[in-house]
C-alpha cells in the first residue's frame, strides 16, 4: 500500500512537501494503467468556482448560474464569468456534482470481447442510443476475465453510474444483485437471464446452430466438424442446436473441434490442422462458432488452395459481422443483431427509472444469411 504519511526531516517542510507531491504522482500512475484516468500533478493547485467569481467580479452563485441555468444572468455577466473560466482553465468537477443531485448522466457499458466485432457493434448501438438520450457511455472491457469484470462492476458502482448493461463472463448474479438493491439497475446483453429480476436480451443461440446445422446437411454435407471454443454458454447453446439437426439424420456425423479463444488467430491453426489431415479423415463441412474464426479458418484454406471452399469442404459463420460479406470466399453465417441488442439494452436501463418499470426479457431469434461459402452458385 503507498503512504502518503509525512515525516520530519532534517530539511523540514520542503522534503515533505517533495514527499507528498511524489507519492500522489506514483499513485496517478497507478490509476492511470489501471483505469486510462488522468491526475493533476500535486503540485498543481485546482482552480475552483470560487477564483472564477473573485476573476469575473461577481458571486459564486452568479458562476453557479452561468454554469447550470444560464438564462438568469444578464449577458454581460455571463460574459465575464465564460472569460475567467477560459482565462483560469476551470473544469467543473462533474462527478461532485452528480453526487449533490444524486444522478449521474453516465451509463456504464461491461463488453465481453471488444476484439471480436459483433461486441464493437453492440457497444456502438448503446453508444448512439444514451447519445440520443443525452447521456454519456463509459466503456469497460472484461476480455473474458472474471477479476476485470469484477473490477469495472466496482468501480462503476463507487462512480453511482445511472445503470450497467453488461455482457456477463464470470457467475455475478449476487454481484448484479447487489447492485439492483443499491438502486443501479443492470441490463444483461448477450445473455438470457433466467431471474426476472434483470432485464436482458440475446439470441436464441440454440436455435441459431440448430439453423446452420440444418443448412449443411440439406446441402448433402454429412461430415460437419464444430469448431469453437471455450465453451461459454452462448458456444454450448450454439452446438446444442447443430446436435438437434443431425439428430434427424441417421448418416450424418458431428465432430467437435475446441479452440482457446474465439478468435482468427484459432481459425487459422484449425485450418492447419484440417489441411495435415489425410483426405478421407477431413470433415466436408465446418461449423465455426462466430466469423472470426471462420475467417481465420478461410483464409488458410484460400492460401493453401488444396481444400476449395465450398466445393470441398462448406463453410459456416455466426455473428454475421462487417466483413463476413468480404472475405475471400463471402460467408454463410447465423446473423446477431448486434447493434440492436446494444439500442435495446440502453432503452430498458432508461425505462427502468419509470415507477411502473418491469425487466424485460427479450429472446431474438437469429436468422441464416447465405453466401457462397455454402452455395458455388453465388457471386456473394
Amino acid at each position: 500500500m503507498l503512504s502518503l504519511e509525512a515525516h520530519s526531516t532534517p530539511t523540514g517542510r520542503t522534503r515533505d512537501t517533495r514527499r507528498r507531491a511524489g507519492g500522489v504522482q506514483a499513485l496517478c500512475g497507478v490509476l492511470r494503467s489501471a483505469f486510462s484516468v488522468g491526475c493533476y500533478r500535486a503540485e498543481m493547485e485546482r482552480v475552483g468556482i470560487r477564483d472564477v467569481a473573485a476573476r469575473a467580479g461577481v458571486s459564486v452563485a452568479t458562476v453557479s448560474f452561468v454554469l447550470n441555468s444560464p438564462g438568469r444572468v444578464s449577458a454581460g455577466a455571463t460574459e465575464r464569468v465564460q472569460q475567467a473560466i477560459a482565462d483560469l482553465g476551470y473544469v467543473r468537477n462533474e462527478a461532485a456534482r452528480q453526487l449533490r443531485m444524486g444522478r449521474s448522466s453516465a451509463i456504464g457499458l461491461v463488453m465481453l470481447d471488444l476484439r471480436n466485432p459483433f461486441f464493437t457493434d453492440l457497444a456502438l448501438g448503446a453508444e448512439e442510443e444514451a447519445a440520443s438520450n443525452g447521456l454519456s457511455v463509459v466503456l469497460g472491457h472484461s476480455d473474458r476475465d472474471a477479476d476485470r469484470e469484477s473490477t469495472y462492476l466496482d468501480l462503476f458502482e463507487a462512480q453511482r453510474l445511472r445503470g450497467i448493461v453488461i455482457a456477463p463472463f464470470g457467475d455475478i448474479e449476487a454481484r448484479l444483485t447487489t447492485l439492483l438493491e443499491r438502486g443501479i439497475p443492470v441490463v444483461l446483453v448477450d445473455w438470457q437471464s433466467e431471474d426476472p429480476r434483470f432485464g436482458s436480451i440475446a439470441v436464441d443461440n440454440v436455435t441459431g446452430g440448430r439453423l446452420a446445422g440444418a443448412h449443411l446437411l440439406e446441402r448433402g454435407r454429412r461430415n460437419i466438424a464444430f469448431v469453437g471454443g471455450p465453451f461459454i454458454r452462448q458456444i454450448r447453446d450454439r452446438l446444442e442446436g447443430a446436435r438437434e439437426a443431425l439428430s434427424e439424420y441417421t448418416d450424418g456425423t458431428l465432430e467437435v473441434i475446441e479452440t482457446t479463444a474465439l478468435s482468427f488467430e484459432e481459425g487459422r491453426r484449425v485450418g492447419r490442422q484440417l489441411l495435415d489431415r489425410e483426405p478421407g479423415r477431413r470433415p466436408d463441412a465446418v461449423f465455426a462458432a462466430n466469423d472470426l474464426i471462420a475467417a481465420g479458418l478461410l483464409q488458410v484454406l484460400a492460401q493453401d488452395g488444396s481444400i476449395r471452399v465450398p466445393e470441398d469442404m462448406s463453410l459456416v459463420g455466426f455473428d454475421d459481422i462487417a466483413f463476413a460479406s468480404a472475405t475471400t470466399v463471402p460467408l454463410t453465417t447465423v446473423r446477431q443483431p448486434s447493434r440492436y441488442m446494444g439500442t435495446e439494452a440502453v432503452r430498458m436501463l432508461i425505462d427502468a427509472e419509470r415507477p411502473d418499470f418491469r425487466p424485460r426479457n427479450l429472446l431474438l431469434l437469429p436468422e441464416l444469411v447465405v453466401r457462397r461459402s455454402t452455395d458455388s452458385s453465388r457471386s456473394v
